[in-house]
């Protein structure tokens, strides 16, 4: 691992902050699992990421919230900038927790034992991210309950290898639900996780950007689309989550659980749109067409014409015309 250094929090992450206030972070040696620093507007949760970073304390951290809200983003953005190595895993119904520890593969003529990402990021100090982890059996990820705590790791396969986790190793999961499995019947797969593990985790709720949030993104990865328009696709985007969540409309009548739609339009999709947008600058609709390929062309029909009506309604004269 690289030599350590620190970083001014106000500075380094475009906040506000106590002066003098700094975290420990890695000098930059362009270390290839240093995720790549994007334009990106720190908002709620940075606290609560930079104090369990500072100090884990036998604790896990997870993050919970609708789909694309930007949990794993916010993570990646924080670990770019402090120089920080992460190790990545997108969880699924298969996964068994010897893919975590790593596996016999055949390498030139010889089988080799491959640290999977559980181990190195142990063994190396990394942030290991696991994401959708209500996807996975909590039978298998019962087995991360020690080292959640901080004890050493002991891989059986490699001959009852010992790893004794780094002091900058960290685990953080990412998921729709908080473990309590989902009760809107949107997320397909979520499993009700085991309370000893959920136990050993901080949580932190991160909700969709506000609407200025979102518009210094646009205005930063997509400076070519008019600000005019920009602002209307952030109001869309509020309006088709909303009605995915259930929430509260504008007249005081609440949604039902779950929601009108089933599908929503996340921060991604919000930039894909703008961008596609862009990109088919001069078409006859280029909003309506870019907002087929960046969302609704995988909608059932009536969700895909009440997501373009909500389009429509919100731009005015500006849905049918060039951008």
């Amino acid at each position: 691992m690289s030599t350590t250094q620190r970083f001014d929090v106000a500075s380094t992450f475009d906040v506000k902050a106590p002066r003098g206030l700094s975290i420990e972070g890695f000098a930059d040696t362009g270390h290839p699992q240093v995720p790549v620093t994007q334009p990106y507007v720190f908002r709620q949760g940075l606290n609560a990421v930079l104090a369990f970073l500072r100090a884990a304390e036998g604790d896990g951290l997870l993050l919970t919230g609708p789909t694309g809200c930007g949990k794993t983003s916010l993570v990646r953005q924080i670990a770019a900038r402090l120089h920080w190595p992460v190790q990545e895993v997108s969880c699924h119904g298969r996964m068994e927790l010897g893919d975590l520890l790593g596996g016999f593969q055949l390498i030139a003529g010889g089988t080799v034992f491959v640290h999977g990402p559980l181990a190195v990021a142990a063994r190396e100090g990394h942030l290991l991210i696991l994401n959708e982890i209500d996807l996975m059996d909590p039978a298998e990820l019962a087995g991360l309950n020690d080292i959640v705590e901080g004890a050493p790791l002991t891989i059986a396969q490699n001959g009852g290898e010992l790893i004794r986790a780094h002091p900058k190793f960290r685990v953080i999961a990412t998921g729709n639900s908080a473990g309590a499995g989902d009760a809107t019947g949107l997320y397909q797969g979520v499993l009700r996780q085991n309370l000893a593990f959920l136990d050993r985790f901080r949580v932190l709720t991160v909700s969709y950007p506000e609407a200025a949030v979102e518009q210094s993104l646009l205005d930063a990865l997509v400076p070519e689309l008019p600000r005019e328009i920009a602002e209307k696709l952030i109001v869309v985007a509020n309006e088709v989550r909303r009605l995915f969540l259930g929430e509260q409309s504008p007249d005081g009548m609440a949604q039902p659980a779950g929601g009108e739609l089933t599908l929503t339009l996340s921060t991604r999709a919000l930039v894909r749109w703008a961008r596609l947008t862009v990109t088919f600058k001069g078409a006859p609709n280029p909003l309506a067409y870019a907002l087929d390929q960046a969302l609704t062309a995988r909608a059932a029909a009536e969700e895909r014409a009440a997501i373009h009506r909500i389009a429509a309604d919100v731009l005015g004269a500006l849905w049918g015309a060039p951008a």
